[in-house]
């Protein structure tokens, strides 16, 4: 093997330990976070662990297998946030702000 296959399977070897340290820490604020919004980041962060790994092991097999899925996951991830997100934003709103209707409140309309 030659010095730079070494460094690079070195340096492989290290992003996959730096991975899994930073997987149990995640596991850790999921299981412990004291609100529902560090339990919902942590998730998303977990997507972006999952897409880390998956591009190490195509880094270590040399092989653009995983590339689409990789992507995949990246949207969906994405996706979960905005609605966790929204989820969030409409749960924690003032009451004197909400609206049964779900439309938006006009300058016309008496308080």
């Amino acid at each position: 093997m030659s010095a730079p296959e070494t460094v690079d399977r070195v340096l492989l070897t290290a992003s996959v330990v730096l991975i899994v340290v930073a997987g149990a820490g995640l596991l850790f604020r999921i299981w412990r976070g004291p609100s529902m919004l560090d339990r919902a980041i942590s998730l998303d962060v977990c997507a972006a662990l999952i897409i880390a790994g998956l591009g190490a092991k195509s880094a270590f097999a040399r092989d653009a297998f995983y590339f689409p899925i990789m992507l995949v996951l990246a949207f969906l991830g994405f996706t979960g946030s905005v609605g966790i997100a929204r989820f969030i934003a409409v749960r924690d709103r003032p009451p004197g702000r909400r609206r049964t209707d779900g439309g938006p409140r006009t300058e016309r309309e008496a308080p």
